[in-house]
């Protein structure tokens, strides 16, 4: 088992910016990739960012040069860093680690942290 626990989430202006955090802990060994998914009122959960164990990023592309992911291994921490944040960004964010165990795929959620951005 993993257990996600994510921070930072708050009321910031447009233009404005937020630092996630998402701490991993329990058989992290087992995972191989973390990210960020979101879900704004009335719409679908949607990606916004992961990392892989080996560093390689992958953004949506409505937040690609805005929003930057990275880990802290030693900390088995996964960051979110927002700038420039709008309106539309508002959101629940969620931290999300996937993996295997033999054959068998991973998929963990942490319980999510509110983003308010006001206009």
């Amino acid at each position: 088992q993993v257990q996600l626990v994510e921070s930072g989430g708050g009321l910031v202006q447009a233009g404005g910016s937020l630092r996630l955090s998402c701490a991993a802990s329990g058989s992290i060994a087992s995972i191989n990739a973390m990210g960020w998914y979101r879900r704004a009122p009335g719409k679908q959960r949607e990606l916004v960012a992961i990392i892989t164990s080996s560093g390689r990023t992958n953004y949506a592309s409505s937040v690609k040069g805005q929003f930057t992911i990275s880990r802290d291994n030693a900390k088995n921490t996964v960051y979110l860093q927002m700038n420039s944040l709008k309106p539309e960004d508002t959101a629940v964010y969620y931290c999300n680690a996937k993996g295997f165990s033999g054959s068998y795929a991973l998929d963990y959620w942490g319980q999510g942290t509110q983003v308010t951005v006001s206009s």
